[in-house]
C-alpha cells in the first residue's frame, strides 16, 4: 500500500494532495483498470490507459508530484513488469528495467523524491529480495539486506525521508513481523512490537511524519483490524474503529495530513467499498462512490504533489 508524503502533518494547515490511484486486481478475472480518486472531493474517474497488461497482486510505489509505479504481479504467469504513470498527465510508460525476477504478492514502499522499493513476493518460491528503483532515473539495484525472512502477501508503509516498513505476510504461516528499512542507508531492523496478530493480505496507509497503518488482512478469517504505528517511536495501538467490513487484499492510498483510504478487497466476496480515515482523528467514513468494479488484490499509489 504504496503510501507516503512529507508532511509531519497535524491535520490543521496541512496541504492537500492531488489524487490516489487503485490499480489492477481481480474481479474473478484479472483487470488492467486504474481508478483515480481526487483528494479534493473524493470523486472517481477511470484512466483511459490502464496497466500494460491485466494483472493482480502488484506492488505500488510513489514519487509524489512526479509519478506512480505498479511493479510485478500475476497475469497468467508472474511478471517483472514495472509500469510508470507520469503526473499530472497519467500517461503510462513501462520501464526498460523491471524487477530482478518475475513475482507476485510483493509489497511496495517509497522514499518520495529518492527511491521506490519492491519487497519480498513469490516467484517460484517465496523470496526476501528488496529491489530499489532510484528516482528520477528509475535505475534498479537490489539491497544487500533483504527482508528478515522470505515472505509474500503483504503491503508496505512509508515515512518519507525516514523509513519504509513491511508488515505481516506469509512465510509458510501467517506472521506478525514488521521490518523497518531506514532511509537513506536502507539498513534493516525488525520492530520489537509487530502486528497485534499473525496476518497476511494486509494493506498500508501512511500519514508521513505522524503514523503508519496496517489495515485488514487474514488471520484464519478476514479481519477489520487496523494497527497504527506512531512515528518515530514505532509504538503500536489498534484503532477503536476498524474497516467497515472485515476484508483482505485492499488497496491503500494516502493523503498525508488529511486522510488514508482502503479500497476494494475480499470479504468472502469481492467488494468495491472505499473506506476513508480522517487524520489525525482516525474517524472513518465510507465513500458514496467506490471502485468502478468489485475487486481484490488491487494496489494503491498516490500523488501528494510534494
Amino acid at each position: 500500500m504504496i503510501l507516503l508524503g512529507i508532511l509531519a502533518a497535524s491535520g490543521a494547515g496541512a496541504a492537500a494532495g492531488v489524487a490516489g490511484y487503485a490499480a489492477g486486481g481481480s474481479t474473478g478475472s484479472n483487470v488492467d483498470t486504474v481508478d483515480k480518486f481526487l483528494f479534493s472531493d473524493d470523486s472517481r474517474t477511470t484512466l483511459s490507459l490502464g496497466l500494460s497488461s491485466a494483472r493482480t497482486a502488484t506492488a505500488g510505489m510513489s514519487n509524489s508530484g512526479v509519478a506512480g509505479y505498479c511493479a510485478g504481479g500475476l497475469t497468467i504467469t508472474n511478471v517483472n513488469t514495472v509500469d510508470k504513470f507520469a503526473f499530472p498527465s497519467d500517461s503510462r510508460t513501462t520501464l526498460g528495467t523491471g524487477l530482478s525476477a518475475a513475482k507476485r504478492e510483493l509489497g511496495g514502499f517509497s522514499n518520495s523524491g529518492t527511491a521506490g522499493y519492491a519487497a519480498g513476493g513469490y516467484d517460484s518460491a517465496k523470496v526476501n529480495t528488496v529491489d530499489k528503483f532510484a528516482f528520477p532515473s528509475d535505475s534498479r539495484t537490489t539491497l544487500g539486506t533483504g527482508l528478515s525472512a522470505a515472505r509474500y502477501i503483504f503491503r508496505g508503509i512509508s515515512n518519507k525521508a525516514v523509513a519504509g516498513y513491511t508488515a505481516g505476510g506469509y512465510d509458510g504461516a501467517n506472521v506478525n513481523t514488521v521490518d523497518k528499512f531506514a532511509f537513506p542507508s536502507d539498513s534493516r531492523t525488525t520492530l520489537g512490537t509487530g502486528l497485534s496478530a499473525n496476518r497476511r493480505g494486509t494493506t498500508g496507509m501512511s500519514n508521513a511524519g505522524v503514523a503508519g497503518y496496517s489495515v485488514g488482512g487474514f488471520e484464519g478469517g478476514v479481519t477489520a483490524t487496523i494497527n497504527k504505528f506512531a512515528f518515530p517511536s514505532d509504538s503500536r495501538t489498534t484503532l477503536g474503529t476498524g474497516l467497515s467490513s472485515a476484508r483482505m487484499k485492499s488497496a491503500g492510498m494516502s493523503n498525508a495530513g488529511i486522510a488514508g483510504y482502503a479500497a476494494g478487497g475480499y470479504t468472502g466476496a469481492r467488494v468495491s467499498t472505499v473506506d476513508k480515515f480522517a487524520f489525525p482523528s482516525d474517524s472513518r467514513t465510507t465513500l458514496g462512490t467506490g471502485l468502478s468494479s468489485a475487486r481484490e488484490n488491487v494496489v494503491g499509489f498516490e500523488n501528494e504533489a510534494i
